[in-house]
């Protein structure tokens, strides 16, 4: 058969499945069925109907179209719905897919792998581990197996355990880099830099192109101090899916005396999250010196704090690629100053309430003499994304945790929570003020902020928005801690007024509150 003939058969089978795709991604999963309906069976075929049922909640139809299509890949096809199923906020929903999937392959280990990996996102760790364990009683030694242990038992703060799975992986697999890389990001996330340090230097050579490692490598680096290096290897993180997509070859280079950026536009652009834009505006106003024209492109609730920044020329949300000479996201902005003065930025304040708004807030809030404190008790959980949807879980507390700063006499409590953690107001024993819903964006926020006298938060971006201005600060820290905030400190270089409490012990904030409580306790006083 002539491949002119092999094109003309399968084209109209490429545009149904292009088509029944289409639909689906528009949520339309009944027309993607009947557009597949007339298709003669293939693995592809099969997928797609997977996908279809699978949103119409037919899990049982769903299982028996994956189970067909199963072949081709290298684990079990229901992994090929895993991402589709978190974009929908349906994570939940998979089990059901994966309880109809085993009656179909009851001794399926790749069913169970993908069963305990959700099971864990879901924070339900005790049953992950159940099903990771018979996973390797049928397919014993299996890596990927064994590296979903590893982190499972990481999220329970069995880091040894853990570590020593890992460290005989990469007895096993000395060519191989993951277990190394793996082993190295616990051994720093717990503070054990040196370890991991040692690790990095062993792994980087088995993979020195693996964006990943470098990216991992980098948060090492930096969160050991040795910020000028951890700056230049963060650059890695452009050959990870979720970062800049504007070209390579003109990222903003470093400042030096030879750089001339005069009359330059240089557009700086929202990267990860709100907390990283207003730590790195502290960036702008050196920026501006050189000459440049600073062009902020980032989301609207940041705007109004934007354009008060100093040096800023232009700021604009959404809306087309505007015309640049250099781009540079907010997170490559201490790449650039690395070798400048200007390495930490702007001094705090580097961030401005709106005058009348804050004028405002000071109007409403001038009968009270207390000690006006704000208390974030959560960061943005951000189901979507399941990284930040684990490191949320480590890094937020339920508001009934706050329960015995309740009593601290002298002290008046403003709820600064949004989105959903902020219904937990009524778990709180004593008085909560809470004018958030007047709060429409983070410049409402700072006005607000600029009115208190100290923040009480977790590791959200509150701490940078009220550091910024230069308040008071004290950070309730979990156990593995963001590089950001080093190691074993409990001041920040980026906020002079911030005191870190951090967790003694993983996922327990028990201490932390009663260390918070005395602080309070001593502000009053000095008050």
């Amino acid at each position: 058969m002539s491949s002119t003939s092999d094109i003309a058969l399968s084209s109209p089978l490429d545009h149904r499945l292009s088509e029944a795709d289409q639909s689906l991604r528009a949520g339309d999963a009944e027309t993607a069925l009947a557009l597949l309906s007339p298709l003669s069976d293939s693995d592809a075929v099969h997928l797609t109907r997977g996908r279809a049922f699978f949103r119409l909640a037919r899990y049982q139809d769903a299982a028996v179209e994956l189970e067909k299509a199963t072949r081709p890949f290298g684990g079990h096809a229901v992994v090929a719905l895993v991402d589709e199923a978190v974009a929908m906020r349906r994570r939940a929903d998979l089990l059901l897919l994966f309880a109809e999937s085993r009656k179909l392959a009851p001794h399926d280990p790749r069913l169970l792998d993908a069963q305990g990996n959700i099971l864990m996102h879901l924070g339900r760790f005790d049953e992950a581990e159940v099903c990771l364990r018979e996973s390797l009683k049928r397919r014993p030694n299996d890596k990927g197996t064994l590296n979903l242990l590893a982190m499972n038992l990481t999220e329970q703060g069995r880091f040894d355990e853990a570590l020593a799975i890992l460290d005989d992986l990469r007895q096993r697999s000395p060519g191989e880099w993951g277990p190394g890389c793996n082993m190295a990001a616990i051994l720093n996330n717990i503070g054990r830099l040196e370890e991991a340090a040692n690790i990095y230097r062993e792994t980087i050579p088995l993979g020195p192109n693996e964006a990943a490692l470098r990216l991992n490598h980098s948060i090492a680096m930096l969160k050991s101090g040795r910020m000028a290096q951890g700056w230049a290897e963060h650059e890695w993180r452009f050959g990870v899916p979720g970062h800049t997509n504007l070209p390579q070859s003109r990222l903003l280079p470093n400042i030096t005396p030879s750089l001339n950026l005069v009359g330059k536009r240089v557009l700086v652009t929202q990267e990860e999250g709100l907390g990283d834009t207003l730590m790195y505006l502290r960036y702008i106003p050196a920026l501006a010196r050189t000459g440049a024209i600073v062009h902020i492109w980032g989301t609207s609730t940041l705007a109004g704090l934007c354009g008060r920044v100093e040096g800023v020329s232009i700021v604009q949300h959404g809306g087309e690629t505007p015309e640049y000479d250099y781009h540079c996201p907010f997170i490559s902005l201490p790449r650039a100053f690395s070798a400048t003065p200007d390495a930490m930025g702007a001094p705090v304040p580097y961030l401005t309430a709106e005058p009348a708004k804050a004028t405002q807030w000071k109007k409403s809030l001038r009968t009270d003499c207390n000690l006006r404190v704000g208390l974030v008790w959560a960061g943005g959980a951000r189901p979507e994304n399941t990284g930040a949807q684990m490191v949320d879980r480590q890094r937020s507390m339920p508001l009934s945790a706050l329960a015995p700063l309740a009593d601290l006499k002298g002290i008046s409590f403003y709820s600064l929570q949004k989105d959903e953690p902020a219904q937990q107001r009524l778990d709180f024993p004593g008085p909560l003020v809470d004018f958030m819903p007047q709060c429409l964006d983070m410049d409402d926020t700072a006005a607000l902020v600029s009115c208190l006298d100290l923040v009480v938060s977790v590791d959200t971006s509150m701490v940078h928005l009220a550091g910024g201005l230069g308040k008071p600060v004290i950070m309730m820290d979990r156990f593995n801690n963001c590089w950001r905030w080093l190691h074993g400190r409990g001041d920040s270089p980026w906020y002079p007024k911030m005191k870190i409490v951090r967790q003694t012990r993983f996922r327990d904030w028990s201490d932390v509150v009663t260390r918070v409580r005395s602080l309070l306790e001593d502000a009053v006083r000095a008050r």
